[in-house]
């Protein structure tokens, strides 16, 4: 039987056209121009001699009949990315794409790809940092890291690094009350935010049962916690320090404990795969590599919820959901 079938490339705009209402995202997610989504959806709906899209002042809106055919055809490029994963005998292909949380990628990614690109010289690796929706059965992407502050949602969520905070400063901020107890200096010095987090100072003064200041609404907020260790470290106040982000600051002396003791956020960064077993080379190398390197495995303690006291001991410091994942504002 032969296949009357339009042009799959037409076929795989109209997807992401349709899931993401615009042209514009659509380009985005593809790496193409806006007129070329255009050009294409125009292609598919002259094959097909219907429209698909309503073009309005305000975006896009499926007609009736788009609205039938977007789920059909995301199911029919799922089949065929599906089937092709599963292709006995796949061969290295010697490409790896990777999206990341922005903040791991820079601060814990970034450090170690030396010793990746040692070990695979012929493996072309990118990492993508985009703030958008992944969807790895469609997408070109083969792996994720997301940072959450769930449970292990599905088989194929790793954990790399179960995230713990204290509160951290810097040397010059410190020397400033140093005739004071590190407690008067929580009460008195100015307490950064990240916006990004759930898990913030409300959260570290109610676990750690330590009374929170008058002014712990007040100080500096940043929407990335980059920005936020970027302060302490100027001496702007004080930041919840995360580990494994702010552990390059702590060693190098640039950021330095208040307390002794780190406690759980409830929340850590995960790699995720498709669900997928026959998944290619290169992310079963990947995996592997990144694991080892963060000394990450099955024994790894798991995130809990946030709000819910941990009943594991804290690590030292400084040591079903669908395919489709969100990236992690700010992380």
């Amino acid at each position: 039987m032969a296949f009357r079938l339009p042009p799959l490339s037409s076929l795989r705009v109209f997807e992401a056209a349709a899931r993401h209402h615009s042209f514009r995202k659509a380009a985005d997610e593809l790496n193409l121009t806006a007129s070329a989504v255009s050009h294409g959806i125009q292609t598919l709906e002259n094959w097909l001699g219907v429209e698909l899209f309503h073009r309005e002042s305000r975006g896009l809106r499926l007609t009736g009949a788009g609205e039938i055919y977007a789920p059909l055809v995301n199911q029919a490029l799922s089949v065929l990315a599906k089937a092709t994963e599963q292709l006995p005998g796949r061969k290295a292909t010697g490409t790896l794409s990777v999206s990341s949380a922005p903040t791991f990628a820079a601060k814990i990614l970034l450090p170690l790809l030396g010793r990746f690109v040692a070990r695979f010289p012929d493996i072309r690796l990118t990492i993508d940092t985009s703030h958008r929706l992944v969807d790895l059965t469609l997408d070109d992407f083969d792996i994720a890291i997301r940072f959450s502050s769930v449970e292990k949602p599905a088989p194929n969520w790793t954990l790399l690094a179960a995230e713990t905070m204290m509160p951290v400063c810097s040397p010059s901020l410190k020397q400033r009350y140093a005739a004071r107890p590190d407690a008067d200096l929580l009460s008195q010095a100015p307490l950064i935010h990240a916006t990004s987090t759930s898990a913030d100072w409300h959260y570290w003064f109610r676990t750690t049962g330590t009374p929170a200041p008058a002014s712990i609404g007040g100080g500096l907020r940043f929407d990335t916690m980059q920005m936020a260790f970027d302060a302490a470290e100027r001496g702007l106040g004080v930041v919840l320090g995360r580990s494994p982000l702010v552990a390059d600051e702590i060693a190098s002396g640039r950021l330095i404990p208040l307390v002794a003791q780190a406690i759980p956020s409830g929340s850590g960064y995960w790699l995720v795969t498709s669900q997928t077993e026959f998944q290619k080379p290169e992310v079963k190398w990947f995996k592997q590599w990144l694991l080892s390197e963060l000394g990450a495995g099955p024994s790894e303690r798991k995130p809990v919820r946030d709000g819910a006291r941990p009943a594991a001991k804290p690590a030292p410091f400084g040591r079903g959901l669908s395919e489709r994942v969100s990236s992690s504002r700010g992380r």
